[in-house]
């Protein structure tokens, strides 16, 4: 053989390995179904009770965290306590502070003498009278964070002075004229929500694919707050919603939903709560815990005036938003005057702090830390606010 045929034959590529040895290409990638299974409160909370403001009145709260000023959450309409979950993990490892979120009247665990009073005057009251019964005549610093109809309930809190030790104020994504203009179409949109589902897996994937939460892992934990078990033999026409998800494939179900090359399932076997987490039965269905389009009376009262009296707080005060354009006129010269910091976290969406609690705990950890209200633990980098 030649030198030229040797350098020939030496540049040759070696041949292509049989389909399924060494990694040939014949074969499609491994895809795994995403996993879909609910996850406990207490991966990401230290502690769970209930707090009993009244023989008739028993507010279920999570905690984590023990010293510090009390950053107390208040949830959106529909949600529970449990969305705050990512976002305390992370805000209490990044500042000395305490973590608290608190089951609303009407929502997750919480049970009252009416759950169906959702009215400001008697939500805005029930925080003070949680913060008393769980704190006491003299309470810690404390610093309110609402979401949506929980931002309106911490607006009015603040503005009535209901917490004498109030230090900070923080509303997610409710802005008035967007909220009222919103209310429009709010009964339409409940109506497009499945009013059962198979298991509470389901609903998680329910919530992850109409982008209600866009966070799985949030929305592992968080959604069985959401819902709860139908009683054996109860009648679900009785729920007076409009479309439900069945077992087999029709218009309304989800159809099932394969993972990105490389993505891993985890199992969660066993990780599970006794009322609306774990392995379900057959039988079994969720519902949502609370029929929203039953609450309709109280809407407007939830977001009427709510910049004025937002401006008028005097406590140190910070709008989280999911885009500027929800911005309206009185917050945008409000804004403009430095009566408060304002932050855009775009690309989420109304579950800002569900979808991406990393940059919201960001957010606020430079807030408190900027007006000295706790202090920075070496895990937090302080970035600059964008606006």
């Amino acid at each position: 053989m030649s030198s030229l045929e040797k350098r020939l034959h030496l540049n040759k590529l070696p041949p292509m390995p049989p389909s399924g040895i060494g990694g040939g290409l014949s074969k499609r990638p491994m895809m795994r179904k995403k996993d879909y299974s609910p996850v406990t409160w207490d991966k990401y909370f230290d502690n769970k009770e209930d707090v009993k403001v009244s023989e008739r009145e028993i507010f279920r709260l999570y905690s984590c965290g023990d010293a510090g000023p009390v950053l107390f959450f208040l949830h959106g309409g529909g949600f529970s306590a449990l969305s705050w979950a990512l976002l305390s993990s992370v805000l209490s490892g990044l500042i000395r502070c305490r973590c608290a979120a608190v089951d609303l009247r009407g929502h997750g665990d919480t049970r009252t003498a009416d759950d169906k009073d959702l009215s400001i005057g008697t939500l805005s009251s029930d925080v003070g009278n949680i913060i008393k019964a769980k704190y006491g005549e003299d309470p810690p610093p404390i610093m309110l964070i609402g979401h949506s109809m929980g931002g309106a309930i911490a607006i009015h809190t603040a503005e009535k002075q209901l917490i004498p030790s109030l230090i900070g104020l923080s509303v997610i994504d409710v802005v008035e004229g967007t909220a009222l203009d919103a209310l429009n179409s709010m009964q339409s949109f409940l109506r497009s929500r499945p009013s059962l589902f198979n298991s509470l897996e389901h609903a998680i994937e329910w919530s992850v694919r109409s982008g209600q939460i866009r966070n799985l892992e949030s929305a592992r934990v968080s959604m069985g707050g959401q819902v709860t078990r139908v009683n054996p033999g109860e009648d679900v026409s009785s729920l007076n919603m409009e479309t439900t998800v069945h077992s087999t494939p029709t218009n309304n179900t989800i159809s099932e939903e394969e993972e990105e090359e490389g993505e891993s399932s985890k199992s969660n076997s066993g990780n599970t709560e006794n009322k609306n987490t774990g392995a379900t039965a057959s039988n079994e269905k969720f519902t949502w815990r609370i029929n929203l389009s039953k609450t309709e009376k109280y809407w407007e009262g939830w977001f009427s005036k709510l910049s004025s009296l937002f401006l008028s707080c005097e406590v140190p005060k910070m709008l989280l938003l999911a885009g500027v354009d929800r911005l309206d006129k009185e917050l945008t010269i409000g804004q403009m005057q430095g009566k408060f910091q304002m932050q855009v976290l775009p690309q989420c969406g109304h579950a800002v702090h569900e979808d991406v609690p990393e940059k919201v705990a960001d957010v606020i950890a430079a807030f408190i830390t900027r007006h000295k209200f706790a202090e920075a633990t070496d895990k937090f980098h302080k970035t600059f606010p964008a606006c």
